[in-house]
């Protein structure tokens, strides 16, 4: 068994249909990075049922699906076939070749098939389940997943073992069988629970269906008394609803002439309103000119005073205090700055004097000195030449002594120094050589870390950022996809199916321009009180010209297409915004927050006179409250709100939202279309940034997984160097220590070598004053004495001439201190001095300047007051008038507002009453309906039906008396059937006899008593007293009572509660059976899986314990159980030393040896339980030239069994395969792969 072929149609980078042919052997599968190549292996893992995104190496399961480049779009699904060769019959299925089929729609759904045939993923996972394939894909080692193999928990270990030794098929069907004991012990616990309750249901069942049988007597007498109570009721009320009902004709026809009188009186209130409104703009505009001109003339008042105080104020000169003068200043700066000159090469010179001085004074002191030590080696001579000679000599000689055994000593702790520094040196040589690798090491390893924290740092905002990207793609492409569809459904609303949309799709008509809707440019918020404004334009179509306008008229009445509204142009092109300058047809002021509705549209063509008309005189409002207030300023306004009502002196429209406009739609068309392509360039963006961040998150992993190698080989390299550091850093500190001991010694000597010198020099010169003649001796002494007294006074003169030379340098300093800036103070004075003089003369010329203006002011207000005092008066006239007016029309609209209010203070009355009237009908006719509901509901019989059959007018027949009746009939009708029988006829012939109600109880009493008189020997009833039978009811409700809850299902549920417990009872012991039979299951299971996974143990630990020493030479490897004792749930470590090391711990091996490691592990599996095939992604890539040998050896071994596909950068795995796939990514960004069989190039 080997994979034959590989197909991929849309998977990953593989957008056009690609085919791998697949060779028994090693398959190599090369390219760059970011070609494709792992994608194969990814396709591998998918098709034979991967559930994992992130396994694929992907975020959501669809990004399998090719996502499109630049140059090609996204595809809808992906498709990957494998084909299989079993001609061996590895697989449990009668095929030599099986195709497994996986297909993924970008919706979410999949498709699976074995052959060509649909199949559950379930099916897949257990048909190459028997071949050691199963879920976790062991045989498939991709990127990254050798450190997983070796991260793993040693329960996971041991299920890459069990997957390689098929136990995982029996494991699941363990898993179901616990998961149906589970379920079933759930099931067992309530049906136990369920017998017992019904068990214990049963006895007081049994008593409740005795009472059923006690009680079934009591209701029927019960049963007819309230139904001939209840008919009585209902006979009364309705009788008496008929009676109220025959009044209603003669108040109807009063309310009718009430509101006839009331709509005149309103007639004569509208018409008097609308002289007030035609009174009262009138008044307005001349109040508001009145205002206007008060303000005016307020202003000029206030502006004349002001400008006279301004007058009176810059009239004065504005005094200018005059400075010291500018030269002045600059001439005393200069003086300034030649005293500080001056005074600079005074304190240069002191200081030359004070050096000289100190020198003089060092040179007099130490003269002093050394006569002082030459007159004191005088005196000791003379004191020894006392003492004596002899004793002086022998304390030379013992002193030389001391010297040169001292200076031997010297010289030998030299000659050992000078060997132990050698060895001090050559260690410390070593050790900070060493030294200086080992920080180099570690501050690689420092950057190391950095870099591989910077790597993965960078790999996460790069993940971050794809993920950001892919979803704000998705989100634009939902929004476009939701824009488009509301483009379209708009754009299909816009088709007309009325007259306008006949006269548009008629390519013969001439002089049509267009829909006004498309036409017409509306700012945006102001849709709503156009349309209104507008009315039936707003659907209406534009023409060019009145003959335009007939011919599409007499089109439409040929044609029977309907009606349609026309917009004539002006004929020549109006402008694009209308000129609210005039636009009405007299001139007049905009109310307050009001907008001219004019103001807010634009046209694109010659119809803008026409549609600007229908705007004339109409202004826009916030909403209804400034509406009228607008109104009552000024009735001619038309006033739209922005919700889209209208309000004029004599018409009102508006409400909830209606069915949308032309206009509408075409306003929500544009913004769905700018929406749409809004969203479709953000998806594009996002599109090419995923490429791009694509191409960084492959570029981040890389280094992420070489900055991790890299680690790894530091951390090698630092143990090596600290342990070689720790020996010589011992070598170096007992060297030191040495050292350090002999110069202490040393210093100890020459300390003691340098006071013995001293001790005999001064013995020598005592020895020697000794040895003079005494009389030389006191001349020495005596010139000596003068010498040091004259030295002394020299010393004395030089410390007193250096002291006089520092107090004339401090002087000098202080002087030029006090006077350091004095110059450029002087300088700065001068300068503002000079702008404040500007200042002043520039403040001088404005405030002259200022006096002419404030003048011409003053003197032009004043012939304003005079002008305006005119238009005041003539205003005031004019606002008097219109006043006058105004009031009488007002007293018109009282008179007749009063006498409709008393008018429709009548109509109200006499409709209160009539309202009055019509409630209490409504509510008799709600008791006769809660009666006749009450029949239904309570007897379940007609309300008609029921009057006719127990009303008051029919006889009353007890319950013991129908009994009786009863039987006399049933006596009859067996009379009658036997004749019947006798004569050849059917007793259908015969009057029917009397039988029970479809419910089980007696026929009416009607029926009863027809039989009793047409037979004359049956027992009759009695009239209807309702007396009597409110005491029957009465009494048959105390018997009800006294009988207690009875349940009159009590008989039929005993019976079925009975049969239910048998058949529970019978299933609870087959569940305690199939129970039984799930445990044994399990016990199997559990054996066999605990068998075949020790085997397969035992036979990996054997192969790891060979492959092991053979991928690390010298080293030492092995499995070990967790859990020894418990073989059904123990866990597997590995334990790994490579040769040289003591460690056993993974984690502290270098990346290449973890590597092999993991290697060591699968191909231990690998051999133990063979696989048809094995699929290996780079797992040679961190390997040297000698391990990747080691490795390629064991994977020829492997080719003798299993197919091998392996993935790889390495020349050495190249050269031991048997066919080549080449992969190459394309400048459209599509996978294309190159084959080659290697034998076919050898035999060439």
């Amino acid at each position: 068994m080997h994979l034959k072929t590989l197909t991929l149609r849309g998977f990953k980078s593989f957008a056009s249909a690609t085919t791998l042919n697949l060779e028994p052997g090693v398959t190599c599968v090369v390219g760059p990075n970011g070609s494709g190549k792992s994608n194969v292996v990814d396709a591998l893992a998918w098709v034979m049922g991967e559930q994992g995104a992130k396994t694929l190496r992907g975020g959501k399961m669809e990004d399998v699906i090719f996502a499109g480049t630049s140059g090609r779009p996204p595809l809808g699904r992906a498709e990957v076939s494998l084909t299989i060769d079993n001609t061996d019959g590895a697989l449990p299925i009668e095929y030599a070749e099986v195709t497994i089929s996986r297909t993924l729609f970008r919706n979410g759904g999949s498709e699976y098939a074995i052959n060509g045939s649909s199949c559950r993923l379930l099916d897949i996972q257990e048909l190459l389940s028997d071949s050691g394939l199963g879920r976790e894909m062991h045989v498939i080692v991709g990127q990254g997943q050798l450190d997983a193999v070796l991260r793993a928990t040693p329960e996971e270990r041991r299920g890459f073992i069990e997957e390689a030794a098929g136990v995982l098929k029996h494991r699941k069907r363990k898993e179901k069988a616990l998961r149906k004991l589970d379920a079933m012990q759930g099931n067992l616990l309530r049906l136990t629970d369920l017998t017992a309750e019904i068990r214990r249901q049963l006895g007081p069942l049994g008593r409740q269906a005795e009472a059923a049988r006690r009680a079934a007597t009591v209701q029927a007498d019960l049963r007819d008394a309230k139904s001939r109570l209840l008919a009585d009721d209902l006979a009364q009320l309705t009788a008496s609803l008929e009676q109220e009902m025959a009044d209603e004709s003669a108040l109807r026809l009063r309310q009718a002439e009430a509101e006839s009188a009331l709509e005149a009186a309103r007639t004569a209130l509208r018409t008097a309103e609308a002289g007030l409104a035609a009174a009262g703009p009138a008044a307005a505009e001349a109040s508001a000119t009145w205002y206007a001109l008060g303000s005016v003339r307020d202003r000029l008042e206030g502006t004349r005073t002001l400008a006279a105080e301004r007058v009176r104020l810059l009239s004065v000169p504005v005094a200018h205090r005059q400075g010291q003068d500018p030269d002045e200043l600059d001439a005393q700066a200069e003086r300034a700055r030649e005293t500080e000159d001056e005074l600079a090469a005074e304190v240069e010179d002191h200081q030359d004097a004070l050096a000289s001085s100190a020198e003089e004074r060092a040179e007099a002191e130490a003269d002093a000195a050394a006569r002082e030590r030459e007159l004191a080696a005088l005196v000791r001579g003379a004191a020894d030449r006392r003492e004596g000679l002899a004793r002086l000599a022998g304390q030379v000689a013992a002193k030389q002594s001391r010297v040169d055994a001292t200076r031997a000593e010297i010289a030998r702790l030299e000659d050992s120094l000078a060997e132990v520094s050698t060895r001090e040196t050559g260690a410390t040589s070593e050790l900070e050589a060493l030294e200086a690798e080992v920080t180099d090491v570690e501050h690689g390893q420092e950057g190391l870390d950095a870099e591989h924290e910077e790597a993965v740092e960078a790999l996460d905002a790069a993940l971050a950022r794809l993920r950001a990207l892919e979803a704000e793609a998705a989100q634009a492409e939902q929004d476009r996809s939701t824009w488009a569809a509301r483009s379209e459904t708009l754009d299909l609303s816009l088709t007309r199916k009325d007259g306008a949309g006949a006269v548009l799709a008629a390519d013969a008509l001439e002089g049509v321009v267009g829909s006004v809707a498309a036409l017409l440019t509306i700012e945006p918020g102001y849709a709503d009180a156009v349309v209104a404004a507008l009315g039936q334009l707003a659907d209406a179509v534009a023409v060019d010209s009145t003959d335009a306008a007939v011919e599409v008229i007499r089109y439409l009445r040929t044609e029977d297409a309907g009606r349609a509204s026309l917009v004539l142009g002006g004929g020549e092109a109006a402008p694009t915004t209308q000129d609210t300058t005039g636009a009405t047809s007299h001139p007049r002021a905009v109310p307050d927050g009001a907008v001219l509705a004019s103001s807010v549209v634009s046209v694109s063509s010659a119809v803008g006179p026409g549609l600007f008309s229908a705007l004339d005189g109409v202004v826009v409002v916030d909403d209804l409250v400034q509406a009228r207030r607008v109104l009552e300023v000024d009735p001619s306004w038309t006033v739209v709100t922005r919700a889209g009502d209208l309000l004029a002196a004599d018409r009102a429209w508006g409400g909830s939202a209606a069915a949308p406009s032309l206009l509408h739609l075409q306003a929500a068309l544009d913004e769905a279309r700018a929406a749409e392509a809004d969203a479709s360039r953000r998806a594009a963006e996002a599109t090419e940034l995923r490429a791009v961040v694509e191409d960084e998150v492959r570029a981040a992993q890389e280094r992420a997984d070489l900055a991790l190698d890299r680690l790894h080989a530091s951390d090698a390299a630092h143990s090596a160097a600290a342990e070689r550091l720790g020996q010589l850093g011992a070598a170096a500190r007992s060297a030191a220590a040495e050292a350090h001991r002999t110069r202490e010694r040393i210093d100890a000597a020459a300390r003691t070598l340098e006071e013995d010198e001293m001790q005999l020099v001064e013995l020598v010169e005592r020895l020697e004053a000794a040895e003079l003649d005494p009389q030389e001796a006191e001349d020495a002494i005596a010139a000596a004495t003068q010498a040091r007294d004259e030295a002394a006074a020299a010393a004395t003169a030089a410390r007193a001439a250096e002291t006089e030379a520092r107090l004339g340098l401090r002087t000098s300093e202080e002087r030029a201190r006090a006077l350091s800036g004095r110059a450029q103070s002087l300088e700065r004075a001068a300068r503002a001095e000079r702008e404040a003089r500007a200042q002043a003369e520039r403040r001088e010329a404005a405030r002259r300047r200022q006096v002419v203006v404030a003048e011409a002011v003053r003197d032009g207000a004043t012939r304003g007051l005079g002008h305006c005092a005119v238009s005041v008066a003539l205003a005031t006239e004019r606002r008097d008038e219109a006043e006058a007016e105004r009031r009488t029309r007002d007293a018109e609209v009282v008179a007749c507002r009063q006498r409709t209010e008393g008018l429709a203070e009548e109509l109200r009355s006499i409709t209160d009453v009539a309202h009055r009237d019509e409630v209490a009908r409504a509510q008799q006719q709600l008791r006769v309906e809660a009666l006749r509901q009450r029949a239904v509901d309570e007897l379940g019989t007609d309300p008609d039906v029921l009057v006719e059959e127990f009303g008051p007018h029919r006889l009353v027949v007890d319950a013991e008396t129908a009994m009786q009746q009863r039987a006399v009939l049933d006596a009859q009708q067996d009379a009658r059937d036997e004749v019947g029988a006798a004569d050849g006829r059917s007793t259908a012939d015969d009057e029917p006899a009397a039988t029970d109600d479809t419910d089980g109880r007696p026929a009416p009493a009607t029926r009863t008593q027809a039989r009793a008189s047409d037979e004359g020997d049956v027992p009759v009833g009695r009239p209807y007293v309702r007396a009597e039978q409110e005491k029957r009811l009465r009494s048959a409700e105390r018997a009800m009572a006294q009988l207690g809850r009875v349940n009159p299902l009590a008989l039929e549920e005993f019976a079925a509660l009975e049969e239910r417990h048998t058949f529970l009872t019978e299933q609870l012991a087959d569940l305690k059976r199939s129970r039984a039979d799930l445990l044994e299951i399990v016990k199997e299971i559990d054996e066999r899986v605990e068998r075949v996974f020790t085997e397969a143990f035992h036979d990996t630990s054997a192969q790891f314990d060979e492959v092991f020493p053979r991928l690390f030479p010298g080293g030492e490897g092995r499995l070990v159980l967790t859990d020894p004792a418990n073989m059904l749930t123990t866990g597997i470590e590995v334990e790994a030393r490579p040769a040289g090391k003591k460690v056993k711990r993974l984690s502290l091996l270098s990346g290449g040896e973890r590597s092999l490691t993991a290697v060591a592990l699968l191909v231990s599996i690998f051999k133990a339980r063979p696989s048809p095939f094995y699929v290996m992604d780079e797992v040679e890539a961190a390997l040297d030239d000698t391990n990747l040998g080691r490795l390629l050896e064991i994977f020829v071994e492997l080719q003798r069994d299993s197919q091998l596909i392996v993935i790889t950068h390495q020349k050495r795995t190249m050269e031991i395969a048997d066919a080549l796939y080449g992969v190459t990514m394309r400048g459209d960004g599509v996978t294309t792969v190159i084959s080659q069989r290697i034998r076919e190039v050898v035999e060439q």
